[in-house]
């Protein structure tokens, strides 16, 4: 700082030496100080600096209406918050996400910035605050116990909206495949063992279907995030408020946001309690876990290549070795995983602090925010590398489909209507040990004829995809006959 121009700077604690071109002030110097922790400033979620200002400028709106703040200072600080919300001054927001104190320290540096670009805007120098106050003005009507959590609801509903996005546009990639792929049976597996037949289209539908189910549930924690406590102040009784300021100024943030915020019916409660962030953690891990599922299944599915799954090949975007050549990783679904395994321990985190808080506030939102944040961030991140890097190029392997449906004992469970149980067991345990093709073994042993075979093996019929809807003659197993054709006509469907 010493080789820079400076400007003096005095609070309570005695004084400092500011930067002169520095928009914030002593309150985030000595944040720098007492806070060089995570070397991640909270400039790095643009959605909570907007909300900030978002809040501030809803304030000086509310405070000008209820004559709580004069006019043409109420309209520089309105002026400034819009500047910070239309981008500027991002970068001038730089305490860290990690910070003791409840967030003041947030609140504070987003008070000096906005007063000193106020400032600035009335020919003023930054740092005279005798002028425009970052307390008596920027700040009139507000305590960080309020200013702070309505900050960080409306972040994580603006950034939510992201996720969304990318998350529709993932399930929108996941049909298109199950469409793609809708006539390519392959082999079900249960407990990783070979089970009945299915398509990999139904495989990749079923992928789409869940992730629609997750964008209906994290679409309803919006309500989690409505409810405010602006204007509560220091500890929900609105101390040093306009006793009409909270209905006032939560019209203007509404205005603002384009949201549908509402005051909490009980300040001192909403001041205290963080159940809305962990239950919406909650959702958050739920999303995050099944998508790591999903990408364990492809990670699976696309094993080997050749002494794997190798059922569909996944995009090759890196070498995977250095050492093997060749070698080619799984590389996108495996950082969406760890973005789940982050997800999981941020929830966690989420919950401690919020059996953390004690008495009248809870002291460790910070952590919450950043927890939250770096959450939504990494997952609507995450959603679009892995349909950008991976779904969308994603290949069938439609000989060794074929080959393992044609050699896997599960289809035999198609014909147990028609040929019986105990002929079937004994079919499935010579396929298994010969490596012969199930409908081969059955016209063999004269138990169906091959047109029979093949139609009740058709990739429909095994798939579920053309239903049986007739009634079917199961056969004895005592007599073991061949089907005729009067039998297997009635099962047309």
């Amino acid at each position: 700082m010493s080789e820079r121009p400076t400007r003096t700077e005095t609070d309570s604690l005695g004084s400092m030496e500011i930067p002169s071109d520095a928009y914030w002030g002593i309150h985030t110097a000595r944040a720098f100080e007492n806070f060089d922790i995570s070397k991640r400033p909270i400039s790095v979620y643009p959605h909570l600096i907007v909300a900030l200002a978002s809040v501030k400028q809803a304030a000086a709106r509310a405070n000008a209406e209820l004559g709580a703040l004069n006019a043409e200072k109420a309209d520089l600080i309105d002026r400034a918050c819009q500047r910070v919300i239309d981008g500027e001054f991002h970068e001038e927001f730089c305490v860290g996400v990690i910070q003791g104190g409840a967030g003041t320290s947030t609140n504070m540096n987003a008070n000096e910035v906005i007063t000193n670009i106020a400032l600035e805007m009335a020919g003023h120098e930054k740092g005279d605050y005798a002028y425009i106050s970052p307390y008596d003005h920027t700040n009139r009507s507000q305590s960080t116990n309020d200013v702070y959590p309505t900050a960080i609801k409306i972040a994580l509903a603006r950034s939510l909206t992201d996720l969304l996005d990318e998350l529709d546009l993932l399930r929108q990639s996941f049909a298109a495949k199950g469409q793609e792929f809708r006539h390519t049976l392959k082999v079900g597996r249960t407990q990783l063992q070979d089970a009945v037949p299915m398509t990999l289209g139904q495989e990749f539908h079923g992928f789409a279907t869940t992730l629609g189910e997750d964008h209906r549930r994290l679409s309803e924690t919006i309500w989690l995030l409505a409810e405010i406590n602006l204007g509560a102040t220091a500890i929900g009784t609105g101390i040093t408020a306009d006793p009409r300021y909270a209905s006032v100024v939560v019209r203007h943030l509404n205005e603002i946001t384009g949201l549908k915020l509402e005051t909490a019916p009980d300040l001192v409660e909403s001041t205290s309690d963080a159940g809305a962030f962990m239950s919406f953690s909650s959702a958050l891990k739920r999303s995050a876990i099944k998508l790591s599922k999903i990408c364990n299944d492809l990670r699976l599915l696309s094993s080997g290549p050749q002494a794997g799954f190798g059922e569909i090949n996944l995009p090759a975007k890196q070498a995977g070795s250095s050492i093997m050549p060749g070698k080619v990783n799984p590389v996108i679904p495996e950082v969406m995983n760890q973005i789940a395994f982050s997800v999981v321990g941020a929830d966690t985190t989420v919950t401690m602090a919020a059996e953390g808080g004690q008495l009248q506030l809870n002291a460790f939102e910070p952590v919450i925010a950043h927890s939250l944040l770096q959450s939504i961030l990494w997952m609507a991140r995450g959603c679009q590398t892995l349909r950008v890097n991976s779904i969308d190029g994603i290949t069938a392997n439609e000989d060794r489909l074929e080959t393992m449906v044609g050699t896997s004992v599960g289809v035999v469970t198609a014909l147990t209507p028609f040929i019986g149980y105990t002929a079937a067991a004994a079919l499935a345990k010579t396929a298994l040990l010969t490596n012969r093709n199930i409908a081969d073994l059955v016209v063999e042993a004269d138990l169906m004829s091959r047109e029979d075979v093949t139609k009740q093996l058709s990739p429909a019929r095994l798939s579920g995809l053309e239903a049986v809807t007739m009634a079917i003659p199961v056969i004895d197993d005592a007599d073991h006959a061949p089907v005729g054709s009067e039998s297997t006509e009635s099962t047309d469907s």
